[in-house]
């Protein structure tokens, strides 16, 4: 679109000098050129200048169109966080992430430790329950217990 912007004026000054060699032209030649041709080039040059003049005024207002946008986006992109900003977001959520799971994966080991030590003691107690049972069905066989007697205690 600058092109176009830069091209312009120096078509207009070409053409301008296109019509001005074409008129001093005739003035030498005045014989062979009448009036009405002279009077037709003139209205062809004046034509041509407003053409490009249009041309101008139409690739200025779209010019003033695109910087507008241009300035709508700078305005939107000043108000959008910077990426120091957006880093310094991800740094803290991340950093609260990981003192949220460190906490949590800490209670998960206590919790197993507490379930290891009441399976230990689970395990010490059923240990001590069955050497009573069979301390007392090894006292009660050799007390002369009968066997119906040793057949109505319940089976561990």
């Amino acid at each position: 679109m600058q092109r176009v912007f830069r091209y312009a004026p120096r078509v207009a000054i070409f053409l301008a000098g296109i019509a001005a060699g074409a008129l001093s032209g005739s003035r030498r030649e005045r014989s062979g050129v009448d009036s009405a041709a002279v009077d037709d080039l003139k209205r062809s040059v004046a034509g041509l200048e407003d053409r490009v003049a249009a041309q101008e005024s139409a690739h200025a207002t779209v010019h003033q169109e695109i910087e507008a946008r241009l300035d709508g986006h700078d305005a939107k992109l000043a108000e959008l966080p910077s990426t120091e900003q957006l880093t310094a977001a991800v740094e803290r959520l991340l950093v609260k992430t990981m003192a949220t799971l460190d906490e949590r994966l800490a209670t998960q080991a206590h919790s197993i430790d507490v379930l290891k030590t009441t399976v230990s003691q689970t395990d010490t107690l059923l240990e001590r329950v069955l050497e009573s049972l069979d301390a007392l069905q090894t006292a009660g066989d050799a007390g002369g217990l009968s066997a119906d007697v040793s057949y109505q205690q319940p089976a561990v």
